[in-house]
């Protein structure tokens, strides 16, 4: 399964962006999918998830009320609308895909499909 990832872009604090992540498996509504993100010099973090059917989503702490992930399965696309951009949201942000729902969202590893990613840069 490849993934592609767009909609990154520079942007200033307090303005939105969507990303959106489009894989190339026709069978797009058997992945569960996720984004992570990795700013310079860190460590990949969690970012959102969401259910085969949507039904499910998942947020970290720092992007809760800010991000809304989606999912359109008859587009095969699966989004991230991110409101209120800070600074601290710059990163290169991946969307991940596994065919099983992981045990933690937060867990990378238990993803087996990843993009290229995205850079996200949100100047103060």
């Amino acid at each position: 399964v490849q993934l592609q990832a767009s909609g990154g872009g520079l942007v200033q604090a307090g303005d939105s962006l969507r990303l959106s992540c489009a894989p190339s498996r026709r069978t797009f509504s058997s992945l569960v999918m996720g984004w992570f993100r990795q700013a310079p010099g860190e460590e990949r973090e969690f970012v959102s998830g969401i259910s085969w059917s949507g039904t499910m989503t998942y947020y970290a702490d720092s992007v809760k009320g800010r991000f809304t992930i989606s999912r359109d399965n008859a587009k095969n696309t699966v989004y991230l609308q991110m409101n209120s951009l800070k600074p601290e949201d710059t990163a290169v942000y991946y969307c991940a895909a596994d065919n099983q729902l992981p045990g933690r969202w937060d867990n990378a590893k238990l993803f087996h499909y990843w993009g290229q990613g995205t850079l996200v840069t949100v100047s103060s």
